[in-house]
């Protein structure tokens, strides 16, 4: 195949769509007879039929089905670029859409996603929190341009997306000020027994911290489990425990005077990743944020 003809392709998806090459050819304004003969041509280039018959419904073959989902992509994408191209050219911010897995800590999004609102062109971003599967949702059918997780998407996963290492660090363990104190001797050892704040059992920080704890023959006094990490702190900062957040917001946690740094843990790591529907970052927003994470947020070492 040299080469794909793209107008035949167009009338395949349509085709496809419509359930007919009656009703593709009244949406298309051609004839069916001229619609038909496009279809075998995109056949022999192919190599195979797209089309079976059952009764005098049409239904998509294996290949069918795998070309329809390409072409869905293809045209979807091509309507986008349409739209986006038309708002830039008006004089519209570019739009960036970016969904934010909930357990990610609030402050490492709000990091992360900043060099996007530094481009040269206005950018309007539009945040979305949720649960990660219906996130993919989302992603997959592009009504996002990149997805914030803590763990890659599996190949399993019943999605087409991609995984992006943004980058990883150690974590830091905080505490109020007046609670602090006692547990900064000795770590992590003083740990044993203190009152305890913990992620969500459903969260890949829960296992590791869990992991780290028993190999240190630490067994803290749980007082609190969380899946929104803002919440988590917002306990830490009343007293209620000790809790733990990614090294790289330290300073940004202790800024406002209220915490105090008990210990740091290298072994326990956080990573984040950018999920998109490509395998190459096109969007300008999500190609500023993946260099900025991997230039300059994640190169410091912990200090642990």
């Amino acid at each position: 195949m040299r080469g794909l003809n793209y107008n035949h392709l167009h009338y395949f998806w349509t085709v496809a769509k419509e359930g007919s090459i009656v009703r593709a050819s009244e949406v298309l304004h051609l004839t069916p007879q001229t619609i038909s003969g496009q279809l075998r041509l995109l056949e022999e280039a192919l190599g195979g039929k797209l089309f079976a018959r059952t009764g005098r419904k049409l239904v998509l073959t294996d290949i069918g089905r795998l070309a329809f989902s390409y072409a869905d992509d293809i045209f979807r994408l091509g309507a986008e670029m349409e739209d986006v191209l038309q708002g830039r050219v008006g004089g519209q911010p570019l739009e960036f859409a970016v969904g934010i897995v909930d357990v990610v800590p609030k402050l490492v999004a709000y990091r992360l996603l900043e060099p996007a609102l530094k481009l040269s062109e206005p950018v309007r971003i539009v945040c979305r929190e949720g649960k990660l599967d219906a996130l993919l949702t989302d992603i997959a059918v592009h009504r996002l341009d990149m997805l914030l997780a803590d763990t890659p998407i599996s190949p399993s996963a019943n999605v087409r997306v991609f995984n992006h290492l943004l980058g990883e660090c150690g974590v830091s363990f905080f505490a109020a000020r007046d609670l602090a104190e006692p547990y900064q001797a000795g770590f992590p050892g003083s740990l044993s027994g203190a009152p305890m704040l913990l992620p969500a059992t459903n969260t890949a920080l829960r296992g590791a911290l869990m992991q780290w704890l028993d190999q240190q023959g630490v067994r803290p006094r749980i007082v609190g489990e969380f899946e929104d990490s803002a919440l988590m702190t917002a306990f830490g900062q009343a007293g209620v425990g000790v809790f733990i957040a990614p090294s790289v917001i330290e300073a940004d946690l202790l800024r406002t005077g209220e915490l105090a740094v008990i210990g740091r843990s290298e072994r326990v790591r956080e990573r984040f990743y950018a999920i998109s529907a490509e395998r190459r970052l096109r969007h300008p927003a999500v190609v500023a944020v993946s260099q900025a994470a991997r230039a300059a947020l994640f190169t410091v070492a912990d200090t642990a």
